[in-house]
Order: structure tokens, then C-alpha cells, then sequence
């Protein structure tokens, strides 16, 4: 039988305190377990819900697949999830993008934030990407990503979102109509009654939007402080951490908000991501576990066969381990910037792009429907998206993280429960898709 989104045996809460909006499903798994760690009780929905939310929770978070798509669309689903985080009565709201601010100067992070701000009917509010736990920094308004500015660390590559700017007062401003100002470096360590008061001057002065400063977690807990009757925030999900202090004395600590039932059954990855930390851990993933790459051009020339063989190569592994002790199999499409360069020059990049999410979409349904996997491991946020939609998984419960901003799951909506951790590309150690399987509850 199919689980539904409430929680059942946990004490009912008549309302959620915050509504959280994100743009990927991999970026919502990252935001919801921060949350948990710093303990809000945290469901994460995929998309929409169509009823309203029976589970006694803190915070909600709503996983949408809106940041690649047409800003316009964008938009609409965001302010849908709004509508709905508002009729569940949440108070404050979060708008949750990626710690490397993916976007293009069409958006879709300025036109969805502005979009935000109109239907809150407010005409302030802060940016700020910043992850320090996974080296992600901003200082004097430019980002930084593992020590070197952004447009030096990869992200220059992305075969989407190609990131050529760090300084991200330039990079929003190029994205919305409202005035960009900054919160600095200097301002946030006299502590957040001297953000308070920055916050007021920029209002004062027209700012409507004030990209954050933010190089360790204390930088954060200050900025969340002086966030505290915002209407809404947007920032990647370290600003998560600071938040629920906010309202510490509305929240049942519980020991184990974490906590996860156990889930048996044969394992796999799967990794669409061409990210510089995901090419890593696939190569040392290769190293410990069988694989199977997924080539675009193979994909466009054969699609069924090349399918069919990486699901007969997954299939061959399991019935040679019968007892499920055999690990997970590896099945990837990611590829070297180069590689995926002249993917798209050969296919298109939205051909290139969807055919790979596609293959790994039915993979997926595959593995699980037919070949008994019931733990799997899925790299990319687009290809999570693909993944969760095809498995039919309407939400998430959050547990402990294998890095940061990476927990196990479990599922909610599908016919059996999964165990799933759905990563963002850039994020995770080397040993990530090998380690995973040691830390699962």
C-alpha cells in the first residue's frame, strides 16, 4: 500500500512555521536536511501536493523542477507552491536555490524571487548562496566555490547554467528590475543588530534585494537573526541552519527527528551529473562496483538497446549475488566538459540533455519495478528530478547526512518504501557513492 504525506504516530502540529520553495529536487533534499539537523520535524513534497498537508511538521519543503525551465513557467509553479505553503499556514518563507547560484541572465533566480516578493506584498529581501560546509563563500559580493572564484571552479562549464561571473550583485542585477545592494563581509561580524540597521538603510535607499556575505556558519546564524521577520529569504540551504533558532521555542526537540526505518534490498547509482565532484567519485566509484556508462549519441542512435544493455548488465550482477550482498551497480551518463560539448553540437543540447534523463528515468523505474532495488543512490538534480518522477514519489522523509547537504531519505507515495539520497552534482567527498551504503539507517 502506498504511504501518504502524513506522519503517522507523531503528534499533529495544526501549523507548519516555514514554507520553503526549491528549484531542484536535489537543492530541496540539501534544504530539508539542514533543517532536521538544526531540528525543525521537516517533510519534503515533490511538487504541488493536490491536499493539504496532514503531517505534523515544522517546516515544509516543496521540490520543484524550475530551474532550467522557461522563467515564465518558473514563476508559475513557484507561486503555485506558495499558494499552497500559505493555505497550509506556514509564516515565513524560503526560496532555495543552488550554493553555486545556477542561472543564466534570463533567470530563473531574479524573475521567481521578484515574482515572490509581489505576491508577499513585500519590497525587501536578502540573497545569499553561501555554503561553508561545502566551500561555498561569498565575500564582497563575489562567490566563491573550493577556495577559487566561481567562474574558475567548473561551474564555468556547466552544460546549462554556465556560470561566467562571480560577482553575483552583477550576475542578479542582470536578472531583475529591483536595485541589487550588499550586505558585507565587515557589517555581518558586528552582529546582526548591525545588519538590522544595514537592512533599514538599504530599504531606505531603494535596495530591493541585498546580496549576503556569508564565509562560516556563525556569518550565517547572524544573518538568519536579523532575517527574522522577513516575509520571505532567499539563499541556498546554509541560511537553513540559523533559522529555527529563530523559533526555538516553538519546536519539539526530538532526539530523533533523523530517524529513519531500516529498508532492505539490492542497491544502485545512478549519476547524470558531468559535475567535476561527481566525475571523481564515479571514477572511484568504478573502482568497487560494477558500472555501465550511457552515451547521448549511443542514447539518439539506439536508445532501446543501449537501455536494455545497462539493465542486463545490472540484472547479470544481482542474480550473481542472490543474497543482496553483492553492493550496488553503477549506471552513469556523466561525461567530461568536452564530451558533453560535442554531445550537444552533435544532438542539441536539450535533445543531448533530455534523452540522457529519459534513459535514466526508465532505468530507474526498471531497477526498482523489476529488479528488487530498494536503496539507490541518484547524482544530478536534473536527473533526481527525472528519477523521483518516474518512481511516482510524492515526498521525502529526511535523515542523517552522508556529506553535507546529502541525507538518506525515505519515500512517501510509492508502493513500497525506498531508501533514496538524491545528490547535488557538486556536492559530496571522492568516496561518496561508496561510503553512502555504511551510513544508510
Amino acid at each position: 500500500m502506498a504511504n501518504s504525506l502524513s506522519t503517522a504516530g507523531e503528534r499533529p502540529r495544526a501549523r507548519p512555521i516555514l514554507g520553503c520553495i526549491a528549484d531542484d529536487f536535489t537543492g530541496a533534499t540539501d534544504l530539508a536536511s539542514q533543517l532536521v539537523s538544526a531540528g525543525m520535524r521537516t517533510l519534503q513534497t515533490i511538487g504541488i501536493p493536490d491536499t493539504p498537508l496532514e503531517a505534523g511538521v515544522d517546516a515544509v519543503v516543496v521540490a520543484l523542477k524550475s530551474r532550467t525551465i522557461p522563467a515564465s513557467e518558473a514563476i508559475k509553479q513557484s507561486i503555485q507552491a506558495l499558494d499552497w505553503l500559505r493555505e497550509q499556514g506556514c509564516e515565513q518563507f524560503y526560496f532555495k536555490y543552488c550554493s553555486t547560484f545556477d542561472s543564466t541572465p534570463a533567470g530563473n533566480i531574479g524573475p521567481v524571487t521578484e515574482a515572490l516578493m509581489d505576491a508577499l506584498g513585500t519590497d525587501f529581501t536578502v540573497a545569499c548562496p553561501a555554503l561553508p560546509a561545502n566551500r561555498r563563500s561569498v565575500f564582497n559580493g563575489y562567490l566563491f566555490a573550493n577556495g577559487v572564484l566561481l567562474n574558475e571552479s567548473g561551474m564555468q562549464d556547466h552544460p546549462l547554467t554556465p556560470m561566467t561571473d562571480a560577482n553575483l550583485v552583477r550576475v542578479l542585477g542582470a536578472q531583475t528590475t529591483r536595485e541589487i545592494g550588499l550586505i558585507d563581509y565587515a557589517t555581518l561580524r558586528q552582529g546582526d543588530a548591525a545588519v538590522t540597521a544595514r537592512i533599514e538603510a538599504l530599504k531606505a535607499d531603494g535596495i530591493g534585494i541585498a546580496i549576503c556575505d556569508a564565509i562560516d556558519n556563525e556569518d550565517l546564524f547572524v544573518l538568519a537573526r536579523a532575517c527574522r521577520d522577513l516575509p520571505l529569504v532567499t539563499a541556498g540551504s546554509g541560511l537553513a541552519l540559523g533559522l529555527p533558532a529563530n523559533v526555538a521555542d516553538r519546536l519539539d526537540h526530538r532526539q530523533d527527528a533523523a530517524r529513519l526505518e531500516p529498508i532492505a534490498g539490492r542497491e544502485a547509482v545512478l549519476s547524470g551529473s558531468c559535475s567535476r565532484a561527481t566525475l571523481a567519485q564515479i571514477d572511484h566509484a568504478k573502482q568497487h562496483m560494477p558500472s555501465f556508462h550511457l552515451d547521448a549519441q549511443a542514447l539518439h542512435d539506439d536508445y532501446a538497446s543501449v537501455v536494455d544493455a545497462a539493465l542486463a548488465s545490472a540484472e547479470a550482477h544481482f542474480q550473481a549475488h542472490a543474497d543482496n550482498d553483492g553492493g550496488p551497480v553503477l549506471i552513469y551518463a556523466s561525461a567530461t566538459p568536452e564530451e558533453v560539448r560535442q554531445a550537444q553540437q552533435r544532438l542539441g543540447v536539450q535533445e543531448a540533455g533530455e534523452l540522457v534523463e529519459r534513459a535514466l528515468a526508465e532505468i530507474a523505474s526498471e531497477l526498482v519495478g523489476r529488479l528488487g532495488v530498494r536503496r539507490l543512490l541518484v547524482a544530478g538534480g536534473e536527473t533526481s528530478g527525472a528519477v523521483v518522477s518516474a518512481l511516482g514519489v510524492q515526498g521525502l522523509r529526511i535523515g542523517e547526512s552522508i556529506d553535507p547537504g546529502v541525507p538518506w531519505t525515505t519515500t512517501l507515495g510509492t508502493e513500497e518504501s525506498l531508501a533514496l539520497a538524491l545528490k547535488s552534482g557538486n556536492f559530496g567527498a571522492t568516496d561518496f557513492m561508496t561510503k553512502a551504503w555504511n551510513l544508510m539507517p
